[in-house]
């Protein structure tokens, strides 16, 4: 079992949570008016907005020190849905990882909708999560969580594959705004 700390109330932090829940492990949920508290598992889970990070690693970068950091982000440009806000050869999770050089970041849940996480599929197909990052035994504590779910946990390589990762989760969210497909669906994986 692992002890998950989720940075975010939202129904993405909330689908996160059910899926650590499903798989057995420990939830601790930290809204807005929890920036006292400590996050005290050993993933943190930062399912916030892009715009919030910075707030957050400004607040709690000593207690992230030797946790492992997931974040879940896009740094789309809401207003416009037509680009990252994040140079070109930048992702947000590379921010992170130079603003916690003592934590274990990573990327992930971020080509998911939160309806396909907390449903466990994809149409017919269960919902993949995508891991990248530089530590393998982050990888593999969080590959844990998401199989022990029931869910597919894919290892989409290094750190820097964030960047492509954050591309997927754009061009996903800037179909459903545009009612392409829905909010409740997105892209699956055949394999």
């Amino acid at each position: 079992m692992t002890d998950i700390s989720i940075i975010g109330t939202g129904t993405m932090g909330q689908a996160i949570a059910a899926v650590a829940g499903r798989g057995g492990h420990s939830v601790q949920l930290l809204g807005k008016a929890d920036a006292a508290t400590p996050a005290t598992g050993e993933v943190v889970v930062l399912a916030v907005p892009y715009p919030a990070l910075s707030e957050i690693v400004s607040q709690r970068g000593a207690e992230l020190a030797g946790k492992i950091v997931v974040d879940i982000t896009n740094p789309v440009n809401f207003e416009t849905f037509d680009s990252l806000t994040v140079p070109a050869d930048g992702s947000a999770t590379a921010e992170i990882a130079a603003a916690l050089p003592d934590s274990r970041v990573l990327k992930a849940f971020n080509t998911t909708f939160a309806a396909t996480l907390a449903q466990g599929t994809v149409g017919d197909l269960t919902t993949a999560v995508q891991i990248a990052g530089d530590d393998a035994d982050a990888k593999a504590t969080l590959t844990e969580v998401v199989t022990s779910a029931g869910l597919r946990a894919m290892d989409a390589g290094a750190l820097k594959r964030a960047r492509e990762l954050e591309a997927l989760g754009f061009l996903q969210i800037s179909l459903a705004a545009a009612e392409q497909i829905s909010w409740t669906g997105g892209f699956g994986v055949v394999a």
